[in-house]
């Protein structure tokens, strides 16, 4: 079965033409990674495993606002790879710039994330200039994409659900799912080095009916399951297919899909990785299994509306 990655970051070899970026101007510029994910290895390693397609999404706490590298990809393989770019949405110019990367770049969605998740504000999300960014995503039809960390979540999930009634036609992904099981090996690190024990919440619900159960009536919400929920899974002793047929039955069939992580998270290769979204739908129909691994993304990145 084909699939469609909703979640690939790429890591150019290149450090002096896509140099480190801080995601802001306080923080300091990240170190090389002592590996890369080029954009020639990652389109081969997705004819290896049958991935038609690819959302590239901009690795922030690499490159900052600095796009060029997953737009200068796509350019190369324009029906394959789609740009998931991440601007300042506090920035006034950042509506206008996205309209353009959309109508002349192939940029096909826009990732809002904070760089400094301890602090606990909403602005990145919904000041003035951020709900312009809602308007641009919802006028052109290209998918608005969130991510959110655990600490965020009691406050900024009943948000979410406003703004996403307030645009009803506009697809929202919540990176990771927004749940228990997308905490991040960044945040299991700051809760051990605080001394905190991580404890996923059992089945069946999964912490599900705590987190996001509120959007199962908010149709244009989706989920991506990635790395970051099955390395949560494999440390919990669970069968991601669990997982995956909980959220299926609360969410319906089509709003539920499949991410790689691959550039972020390096724990498993990418042919293990893809095995294991297989292995996810293993408690899904024929239907229900094509939806999740490839048709919902091929859907919903492809009805974004000719450039305005």
């Amino acid at each position: 079965m084909k699939l469609f990655d909703t979640h690939a970051h790429l890591v150019s070899d290149d450090w002096d033409r896509y140099k480190a970026q801080p995601f802001t101007h306080d923080l300091p510029t990240p170190e090389r990674p002592n590996y890369s994910v080029t954009v020639d290895a990652f389109i081969a390693m997705m004819d290896a495993q049958n991935v038609a397609e690819a959302c590239l999404v901009q690795r922030g706490h690499l490159y900052g606002y600095d796009n060029s590298y997953i737009i200068d990809s796509a350019a190369l393989h324009p029906k394959r790879l789609h740009p998931v770019v991440i601007l300042d949405p506090e920035n006034p110019a950042t509506p206008q710039a996205y309209r353009n990367m959309v109508k002349h770049r192939h940029v096909r969605g826009f990732r809002m994330a904070v760089s400094r998740p301890w602090i606990l504000d909403t602005g990145w999300l919904c000041s003035p200039v951020a709900m312009e960014v809602w308007k641009a995503c919802a006028d052109l039809g290209t998918p608005l994409t969130l991510i959110l960390f655990m600490n965020q979540l009691p406050y900024l999930l009943p948000l979410v659900k406003i703004l996403a009634r307030q645009f009803p036609d506009l697809p929202i992904l919540l990176d990771h799912g927004a749940m228990p099981y997308g905490m991040t090996q960044y945040e299991v690190k700051l809760a051990e080095d605080a001394g905190e024990k991580v404890v996923m919440p059992p089945p069946p619900h999964f912490g599900i009916d705590k987190t996001i159960a509120l959007f199962e009536d908010v149709p244009n919400v989706h989920f991506k399951i990635t790395e970051i929920n099955m390395e949560r899974l494999v440390a919990a002793n669970v069968r991601s297919a669990h997982l995956v047929r909980r959220m299926v039955d609360s969410f319906g069939p089509d709003r539920v899909m499949w991410g790689s992580d691959i550039g972020q998270s390096m724990l498993w290769s990418y042919e293990e990785k893809t095995a294991m979204a297989r292995a996810a739908a293993d408690f899904l129909t024929g239907d229900e299994a094509r939806n999740f691994l490839h048709d919902n993304a091929a859907r919903v990145y492809g009805q974004a509306s000719l450039p305005l």
